[in-house]
């Protein structure tokens, strides 16, 4: 029974999270071609997306990347743009109550915002279990090493990706992911906050700043209803 159970929460997650994988394959793929154009060979991009695996912070680092790269600003940019890991990381780890110490550290070291929305989604139904989350991270740790792989090795068959449309596949997998969390005009109010800042401060300041921008401000907004329903309580 305890095998069956076990079984079936794999699976579980392994099918919640397969939409996302389809999805996150060509933003991988894209990751790969760029790294690629920019003199990283094959094995240096998989290493890449092995340790560090996160997207956002890996074309921002692609962005930044000159020769020789300068590690400061490189490991400065990643750190502003995950940034958000800590606050995920934090809400993620009420819900590892079945999670036995030894499982938490590499369930945080794999924790995609794919994964970290579905888990989160997950645990407000049922509580959150290793097997289900197992289903939920191997695969997309292991597709986005894949295809960061495949693009670097193949990319350049292809050409330009915005031709076929594979640019826009990482704003569309956030789209998808935030339509899950809407709670109507709270959130509206959040991401409109996130969208203005964000947008002011990559139009006025270089670098990455914009990222850590809507964050902050995202949060700001999203304490604004909180606090009116507690002074009319």
């Amino acid at each position: 029974m305890i095998y069956y159970s076990t079984r079936a929460e794999i699976l579980h997650g392994l099918r919640d999270i397969v939409p996302l994988v389809l999805a996150a394959v060509p933003i991988g793929f894209v990751f790969g071609a760029v790294a690629a154009g920019k003199g990283l060979s094959a094995a240096e991009v998989t290493l890449m997306s092995t340790l560090v695996f996160a997207g956002g912070s890996q074309f921002v680092a692609m962005d930044l990347w000159t020769h020789p790269a300068s590690w400061t600003a490189l490991g400065f940019a990643a750190l502003l743009v995950n940034l958000r890991h800590v606050l995920m990381g934090a809400s993620l780890e009420r819900s590892l109550g079945r999670f036995r110490p030894w499982q938490k550290i590499p369930t945080l070291l794999v924790m995609a915002d794919e994964n970290w929305a579905l888990a989160e989604s997950r645990a407000r139904l049922t509580p959150l279990t290793p097997a289900y989350y197992l289903g939920l991270a191997l695969p997309f740790y292991l597709s986005w090493i894949l295809s960061s792989l495949a693009g670097a090795l193949f990319g350049a068959l292809i050409g330009d990706v915005a031709v076929y449309g594979l640019d826009f596949a990482f704003p569309a997998v956030f789209i998808v992911l935030l339509m899950g969390f809407w709670k109507g005009t709270e959130t509206g109010l959040v991401l409109l906050a996130s969208a203005i800042a964000s947008l002011s401060v990559h139009t006025l300041v270089p670098g990455a700043w914009y990222i850590a921008a809507g964050a902050l401000a995202g949060l700001a907004a999203a304490f604004i209803p909180l606090g009116r329903q507690e002074q009319a309580a």
